[in-house]
């Protein structure tokens, strides 16, 4: 994969350092808001502040992503997410579209819908870009019972980092089927480069501005 010839290997390491600069930049600077959205969500609804989740990272190893909480602790029947199972046995279909639930959904609280739209909810990540386990840019982390049932090429996405935000973030929607993803998340991993990874960045800056959800 491009991603990982030699002749790459000083743009990873650039890559990291803008990693660690970029997100501890990032969370000294907006240290007021995670503290302003933290007593927002903890004055609405308790405890906690963070939504942990396990995701596959680089290698198909999993680790512990952050998100701000934007679900009510004691959920209604109404709008509750019912687990499914997902059992695919050649690959998840190309058609699957990943349903994260509308933000009318009565178990979003209210600050949850503020934090989901403008994409706040995301933030808590950067302290897994810190910790290595993601990158700025990248393809987004799944959740591990899709990525246990991902086919041969579709596994070549989990080459690199996962991202705060990607390639198929900034040129697509929320319902985009998972065929279209992985091509987006392929094209990535194939052409990864520093000025890739920055019209990226500018791309999600100027998505996030005028609202638009991350897929």
């Amino acid at each position: 994969m491009g991603y990982t010839k030699s002749k790459n290997s000083s743009q990873l390491i650039v890559k990291r350092l803008f990693d660690i600069v970029f997100s501890l930049s990032v969370l000294l600077v907006l240290s007021p808001l995670f503290l302003i959205l933290a007593i927002l969500i903890i004055k609405e609804d308790g405890r906690p502040v963070f939504f942990k989740q396990l995701r596959s990272g680089k290698g198909d190893i999993s680790f512990e992503m952050y998100k701000f909480r934007s679900m009510k602790i004691k959920q209604t029947s109404e709008g509750k997410s019912k687990g499914r199972i997902y059992d695919w046995e050649n690959g998840v279909p190309d058609d699957f579209v990943f349903k994260t639930g509308s933000i009318e959904n009565p178990n979003i609280t209210k600050i949850g819908k503020f934090i989901r739209k403008y994409s706040l909810d995301e933030l808590p990540q950067f302290i897994n870009v810190l910790k290595g386990n993601m990158s700025v840019i990248g393809p987004r982390p799944e959740i591990i019972q899709i990525t246990k049932c991902y086919s041969p090429e579709q596994k070549l996405r989990l080459a690199v980092k996962p991202g705060i935000t990607g390639w198929a973030q900034v040129n697509g929607r929320s319902d985009m089927v998972h065929a279209k993803k992985i091509r987006h998340d392929l094209y990535y991993v194939e052409n990864f480069n520093l000025w890739l990874d920055l019209k990226i960045l500018f791309k999600t800056i100027s998505q996030v501005l005028v609202g638009k959800g991350s897929v």
